[in-house]
């Protein structure tokens, strides 16, 4: 499966593309300890941290990561809350569509605008191996 992968600071995030890629991604992660990141809203990649313990600071940026290629971001352009839980945390059922997972628990964060305009500048400076 083709998914984005992003370094951060010497962490790899990697990002579903699609609703197919997304349920392929997020089969592969499920039952791991692996953090995970997903918007509150519909319509973005599942984001997985690439490390089983990530800081604070790889949290962050990786939600400004997903809340940048997020329906939400492209629409409101405003802050975009964002939703951290690991493998352990989801379920799907037979009957879900594609790309949609059950998440058990997770705690809510909120990505500022000025820090997802930050992850877009930085994309644009930087040399073609940040993004894949």
């Amino acid at each position: 499966m083709n998914f984005r992968r992003i370094k951060l600071n010497g962490t790899e995030i990697i990002l579903g593309r699609d609703e197919n890629s997304n349920d392929e991604l997020m089969k592969k992660f499920k039952g791991k300890e692996n953090t995970i990141l997903h918007t509150r809203s519909p319509g973005s990649p599942f984001c997985v941290i690439g490390k089983l313990r990530p800081s604070k600071k790889d949290i962050r940026e990786t939600g400004a990561v997903c809340a940048r290629y997020s329906q939400d971001w492209r629409d409101n352009r405003k802050d975009v809350k964002v939703d951290v839980f690991t493998g352990r945390d989801i379920s799907k059922r037979f009957w879900m569509k594609k790309g949609t997972w059950k998440v058990k628990k997770s705690k809510s964060i909120s990505i500022k605008k000025k820090d997802i305009i930050k992850y877009e500048n930085e994309k644009t400076r930087t040399s073609p191996n940040r993004e894949k």
